[in-house]
């Protein structure tokens, strides 16, 4: 498996970059125990609260790429503390990536805190998720009653099944419009259709299109 070695002090000071060298040479020995193939190693100097560090964006550029298997570290203080060390625990475990730390001598083992917390976060997600479902549902629904018809007015609805639709249709969205919903669901509306259309683009089209019949 591939993996990326991170070590991080909190200062400049001369002692902690010593630390910086100790951190790096007792992680590649982990790694080589456990039979990792090491593709990076990455040493920084910054605060643990903080989630702009170069090192950490790299990593989870890397993690986005699946480009590693595993993330070995000191401990978990050393990935980052408070708010911060929460935030990147729950992206590296929901994108399946081993987290690895000399102080458990193998795979990191969180503490029943975190491990709570971390259950929390993932409970709110997976509610945020059925809330936007339950969104599309409403303004899909409304429209419909409304008298909106995807099937005829939906240029190519399924043929093109799986691919992307760029072009947004503006005479939807006025007649969505008309039928009272707001830009919020008439964008839900759309990416239900497969548009991927955010509110701001369905906002930006309706105003073209006032704009312009205005003129």
């Amino acid at each position: 498996m591939k993996a990326v070695i991170y070590c991080r002090v909190s200062t400049t000071k001369e002692a902690q970059e010593t630390s910086l060298v100790r951190q790096a040479e007792e992680l590649t020995n982990l790694a080589n125990r456990k039979g990792f193939e090491v593709v990076k190693i990455i040493s920084e100097q910054a605060s643990g609260y903080d989630l702009e560090r170069e090192g950490i964006l790299e990593i989870l550029d890397l993690i986005k790429q699946k480009q590693i298997d595993g993330l070995l570290i000191q401990d978990e203080t050393r990935l980052g503390r408070g708010n911060a060390k929460i935030a990147l625990l729950h992206f590296i475990m929901k994108e399946n990536v081993k987290l690895y730390s000399i102080s458990h001598d193998g795979e990191l083992q969180l503490s029943e805190s975190d491990s709570m917390v971390l259950q929390i976060v993932s409970m709110v997600e997976e509610y945020q998720r059925k809330l936007h479902n339950i969104k599309i549902k409403r303004g899909m629904k409304r429209a419909v009653d409304n008298g909106y018809r995807p099937q005829k007015n939906l240029k190519n609805l399924g043929e093109n099944g799986g691919r992307d639709k760029i072009d947004i249709p503006t005479e939807e969205i006025v007649k969505l419009r008309n039928n009272g919903l707001t830009f919020t669901e008439i964008a839900s509306t759309l990416r239900g259709f497969g548009y991927h259309v955010s509110k701001a683009t369905v906002h930006r089209r309706y105003k073209e299109y006032i704009d312009t019949i205005s003129e």
